[in-house]
């Protein structure tokens, strides 16, 4: 299936399909998804009408935060296949329409990486340890962290070193895990190291890269405390590790990259910034072409403020000319229909435990993510899906401690669920798991899958007609069809409080009903598609979303 020919470059409407490698498809047997998987499902994903495939961490790793600690950018994971492997996947996925996106993690690599294997044998000021963050501790002996900066998965951003001698050396910085060196990107080498990553996969036919913790390069001179902070880090613009300046001129670079192959090459960033426009920073027209929409992401279901969130979004990318990004799910966060199960306040939800104090209504969930996916896909600009959210799966709940792999588990004491219920391994066929995510005959899949999940496998879902596959295949089709979802204007229309509707043009209306009595739909409206069912009378009830063509 061929892209649709639209007068502006792809990117600025694409729908990107995120591809959690290990979770997609095993070819090989072993339980862990893989490249061959993914290329034998490569005509799934261009039969359900996207744009490109996001690929999460393929690169060779030590698995210590699931390909996120890189031991080599230019290269394979032998886990997932080979690196002829992958350039004949991006041939095949170019052969089918699909464009290719990587994920490229430059806040930090594996402490496997040969230039931390030799910044730990170099002395302290050696221009190995200069590649990193490396400082003496405080106190008499050195026995305290430099400074109070935590780490995102729990406990201390820094980790002591072991001399030659035996004796306790330097702290490097390590805002993740402890396997995971934070770079000094006031260090010259590895922005000209980063540009050769960005090459090698451009030269083979990668089409873009999203960019791990797109908002965290650079830290504060002097690396200052953090302190007693009244705002929430994203939302702390004098914050000393997120989202400094110094980060554009990187991008101003890496964007110079992109734009000098013939078929200029995009980013997408992962920034965790608020308000709008300091994301909107991110896109503007010599930086990087666009930028993941998380407040969108965390807004729950209420109409005030997803119509907020819509409103803030498309003014603040305005202002820059860029397009906005609209996404449900990913790999990071909980899953919408275990979200949107749950009781909706004016806190955002974002992680499983958010989740679990609170009771659930998993078909209430899921009746919202099927409105919730029509929304998304009726706004301007572009949209990303996380894999298993075309078959509306739940967060899976109740993994046993002992399956559990996200290090967030372990830092934590064990306080933290972690994200794992997100990346259980995706149903594709069969009434047991491992519902053909594996050859027959294979090794279980690396976490378990629940039973219930049969009613919810692909080829289950493909002869139900109105399923939420069905529901999926049907508006992305439309979606590139021409029924006025060109362009990137919006015009609200008058609704009632708890409602969101609006026209995008060429008399396309989306309505979604929130909590709001059942709507009517306009005199004389062709109904194109609908989320839920109409009530007797016709209306739209609460939860449900329609797409509509007026004359």
């Amino acid at each position: 299936m061929s892209p649709p020919r639209t007068p502006y470059p792809w990117w600025r409407s694409a729908v990107v399909y995120q591809v959690y490698p290990r979770s997609f498809a095993d070819g090989n047997g072993d339980g862990i998804g893989d490249i061959a998987g993914l290329r034998a499902r490569l005509p799934y994903l261009a039969d359900l009408g996207i744009d490109a495939v996001w690929i999460n961490p393929w690169y060779p790793s030590p698995m210590k935060d699931a390909g996120y600690d890189v031991a080599d950018y230019r290269d394979i994971e032998p886990l997932f296949g080979t690196l002829a492997e992958a350039e004949a996947l991006l041939q095949e996925a170019h052969a089918l329409g699909l464009r290719v996106l990587l994920d490229i993690v430059p806040n930090h690599c594996s402490d496997q990486h040969v230039w931390f294997q030799q910044a730990l044998k170099a002395a302290p000021g050696s221009p190995e340890r200069d590649r990193f963050i490396f400082r003496p501790g405080k106190g008499a002996n050195g026995d305290s962290p430099p400074n109070d900066w935590v780490s995102e998965f729990g406990g201390p951003a820094w980790s002591r070193t072991t001399s030659p001698d035996g004796q306790p050396g330097d702290w490097y910085l390590r805002i993740f895990a402890p396997e995971q060196p934070d770079f000094n990107w006031d260090n010259p080498e590895v922005l000209a190291e980063f540009e050769k990553t960005l090459r090698f996969w451009f030269d083979r036919g990668v089409d873009g890269f999203r960019i791990d913790v797109a908002h965290g390069l650079v830290k504060a001179a002097g690396l200052p405390d953090v302190g007693q902070r009244s705002l929430p880090a994203h939302e702390d613009a004098n914050h000393p590790h997120w989202d400094l300046p110094g980060v554009h001129a990187i991008y101003r670079a890496w964007r110079k990259v992109a734009d000098s192959y013939d078929d200029p090459r995009i980013f997408v960033a992962e920034a965790w910034v608020h308000p709008g426009d300091r994301l909107a920073r991110y896109v503007r027209s010599d930086e990087l072409h666009t930028a993941f929409n998380f407040d969108y992401l965390v807004a729950p279901w209420r109409a005030e403020q997803l119509r907020a969130s819509i409103v803030g979004t498309l003014a603040a990318h305005a202002e820059v000319g860029a397009p906005p990004t609209w996404v449900l799910s990913n790999h990071d966060v909980a899953r919408e229909v275990s979200r949107y199960a749950r009781p909706q306040t004016s806190a955002p939800l974002r992680w499983l435990d958010d989740l679990l104090a609170q009771p659930a209504d998993f078909a209430l969930g899921l009746q919202r993510a099927r409105a919730a996916a029509l929304l998304m896909l009726a706004l301007p600009g572009g949209a990303y899906m996380y894999q298993g959210e075309e078959l509306g799966l739940p967060e899976v709940e109740d993994l046993p401690d002992a399956v559990l792999q996200d290090p967030m588990f372990e830092q934590t004491g064990r306080k933290s669920r972690g994200r794992d219920g997100c990346r259980v391994p995706i149903p594709w066929e069969g009434a047991q798991p491992h519902f053909g995510f594996s050859p027959p005959t294979s090794a279980p899949p690396w976490l378990p899958q629940p039973t219930s999940w049969a009613a919810l496998s692909v080829s289950a879902q493909s002869r139900v007609k109105g399923s939420t596959l069905d529901l999926y295949r049907k508006a992305l089709q439309l979606r590139r069809s021409d029924i006025g979802l060109g362009g990137f204007g919006l015009q609200w229309l008058p609704s009632p409080e708890g409602a969101l509707v609006f026209t995008r043009g060429s008399g396309f209306v989306c309505m979604v009903n929130v909590s709001a009595e059942p709507l009517a739909l306009p005199a004389g409206a062709k109904l194109l598609l609908n989320s839920g069912t109409l009530d007797a009378q016709g209306r739209v009830p609460a939860d449900t979303a329609v797409w509509l063509h007026t004359s």
